[in-house]
């Protein structure tokens, strides 16, 4: 039986990581990131290391000696956690910190994978274990879209790409043709509290793949706690681009977004 290495941030997608992967007839080996992983993981996957997500030494050391043919990335890590200074780097991990040319998600992320397949591990895309999470094009739900939103997102969308090529964020918030916020360090989540603060309900949200994204890390994700956020601000429509956006409890979220008369719409 093939072993799956499994290096989990906070969230829900390394449980459903963990469940596809098994079903599929993988072993799950884990690496809980700590601060972030839940201890509760323990019970989804066949084996748990829980890491400071700093030891990037001893996380590479753990994964070549858990026999993983190959490795992949599902959860939040946060890039707050070096602006706020709460990673406790090793050596390895304090050498790839010297050599980012900048520290963008992209930069950050790629050191890293760069780094770990040096060593001889093989990540994969996320979407080859978790495909049936992607986001299909067209409305999702009930609520359709009327010809305001329709501009919206025309609107928004070359914006959202062009910030997104710039490794800026992954959403922007729109309003009457106008951008409310653009997401930066803070997180989707927050973007959209503070879009939706600055106009008087309405707002499109829009999230995409970033142009020089890669399919092995920080794929955009959406769930739950995406549409009590935009419940709770006001926001009409969460526009999420088709096929490279992953929706966690797509049912849940779509009957969420029903009640709540949000339309969530796949584009191209």
């Amino acid at each position: 039986m093939k072993i799956l290495g499994l290096l989990a941030g906070s969230g829900e997608l390394p449980y459903i990581v963990s469940y596809q992967a098994r079903k599929m007839g993988y072993k799950v080996f884990a690496i809980g990131l700590e601060p972030l992983v839940n201890e509760s993981l323990r019970k989804y996957v066949d084996h748990l290391e829980i890491i400071h997500v700093g030891k990037i030494g001893t996380i590479i050391k753990t994964l070549l000696n858990s026999g993983a043919a190959e490795t992949v990335m599902a959860g939040k890590v946060p890039k707050t956690l070096l602006s706020k200074n709460q990673i406790k780097p090793d050596l390895k991990a304090a050498s790839m910190l010297l050599k980012l040319k900048n520290k963008s998600d992209d930069e950050i992320l790629l050191t890293i994978i760069d780094e770990f397949t040096k060593q001889g591990i093989k990540f994969i895309n996320i979407t080859d274990i978790v495909s049936s999470l992607l986001t299909p094009v067209g409305v999702l739900g009930k609520n359709g879209l009327d010809k305001n939103m329709q501009k919206d997102i025309d609107f928004g969308l070359p914006i959202a790409r062009a910030i997104g090529n710039l490794d800026i964020g992954q959403t922007i918030v729109v309003y009457d043709r106008a951008v409310m916020a653009v997401e930066a360090i803070e997180g989707t989540d927050n973007a959209i509290t503070r879009g939706c603060s600055l106009c008087y309900g309405g707002a499109i949200v829009i999230k995409i793949f970033k142009p020089k994204q890669d399919m092995r890390y920080d794929v955009p994700t959406v769930g739950v706690d995406t549409i009590n956020t935009m419940i709770k601000g006001g926001a009409k429509v969460l526009a999420l681009e088709a096929g490279r956006t992953l929706m966690v409890n797509k049912a849940e979220m779509i009957e969420m977004a029903d009640k709540a008369g949000i339309t969530i719409v796949g584009v191209i």
